[in-house]
């Protein structure tokens, strides 16, 4: 039989978890900076690494590689970095995570051609992954029950707060090695963490002790594999929808613009407003859900998305102000897609095997965002254009309605 044996640790200050959460917020904005800036600066940085002019459909596939690594990478670190932080500790661990993706965002800035980019995206990527896993479980293990849902909610707005601050650098930086500079205040937050956070309490605090057998719940028993097939499939195909939107919006939009123009105002504007939209629906969708149940928020969510993404690439074929709108509305709908979903998933599962269910529903739905973000660029020759591979990428959604509709 396996039990726990609880032992008698010190309690974490009031001023220590505060310190702790300021850091965390800091790793975890920054991830979402990380996780989009190769997005908007894709069309200059592609053909700078190439030493040449690329073509529409070259662009596309160099991309699509670019952003399928670092969502596999992203993929394997929310794996592997979770088994790490329950063997040597959540803030060993953090400080792993956090300067891995903090030191791979700096070697952007030397990179010196795109072969090298994708093993420093892929680095950077599985430390992102493991930032948002361990940043989470390290506050809700130090964080009192009664304000912990509260501050957890805070923590999740932040990946949104750093996708605005990657529209900022495109504004602020012409150009893109300086941008990614901006690696070293994660790698210096990493730092700080080693010396100044303590460790979980009750990580400290619980030590297994195996002996005999003990019969356990699997997430693959007959009762949960519903729920896991469910699960898998509405969270993977918001992911695949969602990022095969998001990394190629800014690129779409520069396609449209007059030749000879930067884009570099246009991209920058998009990805601030899909930031901005990520906040503002995430902070409602708590809202929503209390007032019309998490399955019909749902619902209402995912048909306005494959509504919206019909208006925005189907109605424009040169770049204008009305853009700017139908953007901010469709990032509004992802924002509250994953708000709900982040309750929503969870509630699947029993409480034995909540943990290991949903974080498997989580990262196979990232496993085939990327798979299906990588064939992007096949798209964009097949199809024709940015805007018709990107309406593909509303049918997900579509998927995930149905079988949102069709679960209990």
């Amino acid at each position: 039989m396996e039990t726990l044996e609880i032992q008698r640790v010190e309690p974490i200050s009031v001023s220590q978890k505060w310190l702790a959460f300021m850091l965390c917020v800091v790793a975890y904005a920054l991830s979402g900076t990380v996780s989009t800036l190769m997005s908007v600066y894709l069309p200059v940085a592609i053909p700078e690494l190439k030493g040449s002019a690329v073509s529409e459909a070259e662009l596309g596939e160099i991309g699509a590689y670019v952003n399928a690594v670092y969502l596999y990478g992203w993929m394997w670190g929310g794996l592997l970095f979770g088994v790490v932080s329950d063997r040597i500790g959540r803030k060993k661990s953090l400080t792993l995570v956090t300067a891995l993706y903090g030191i791979s965002t700096c070697l952007v800035t030397i990179v010196p051609d795109w072969y090298s980019l994708l093993a420093i995206r892929f680095t950077a990527g599985m430390g992102v992954g493991g930032v948002l896993l361990i940043t989470t479980v390290y506050i809700s293990e130090i964080w009192e029950d009664r304000s912990r849902a509260v501050i957890l909610g805070v923590l999740a707005v932040c990946f949104p707060i750093g996708i605005v601050t990657t529209g900022s650098l495109n504004l602020l930086f012409s150009n893109w090695r300086t941008a990614f500079g901006i690696g070293f205040i994660p790698a210096a937050a990493a730092l700080l963490i080693f010396l100044l956070l303590p460790e979980s309490d009750r990580w400290k605090g619980v030590r297994e002790v195996r002996g005999g057998q003990e019969v356990r719940e699997s997430i693959f028993d007959a009762q949960n594999r519903p729920n896991l097939i469910r699960g898998s499939l509405i969270f993977g195909a918001v992911l695949i929808g969602l990022w095969g939107i998001f990394s190629w919006l800014p690129t779409w939009a520069q396609s449209l613009l007059a030749s000879g123009q930067d884009g570099q105002k246009e991209r920058g504007l998009l990805m601030i407003l899909l930031g901005m939209g990520g906040i503002t629906g995430g902070v409602f969708s708590g809202i929503l859900m209390n007032r019309f149940g998490k399955k019909n928020t749902l619902l209402a969510t995912f048909a306005t998305c494959v509504v919206m993404c019909g208006v925005l690439f189907i109605t424009n074929r040169t770049f204008s102000n009305i853009i700017y709108i139908e953007t901010a509305l469709l990032a509004f709908c992802f924002g509250i897609s994953q708000g709900a979903l982040s309750s929503y998933i969870p509630e699947l599962f029993p409480f034995a095997v909540r943990g290991t269910a949903t974080g498997f529903c989580f990262n196979v739905g990232r496993f085939f965002t990327a798979t299906a973000v990588f064939f992007i660029g096949s798209l964009v020759a097949v199809l024709g254009g940015f805007g018709n591979a990107l309406l593909v990428f509303s049918l997900p959604f579509l998927v995930a309605l149905l079988v949102t509709f069709r679960s209990k």
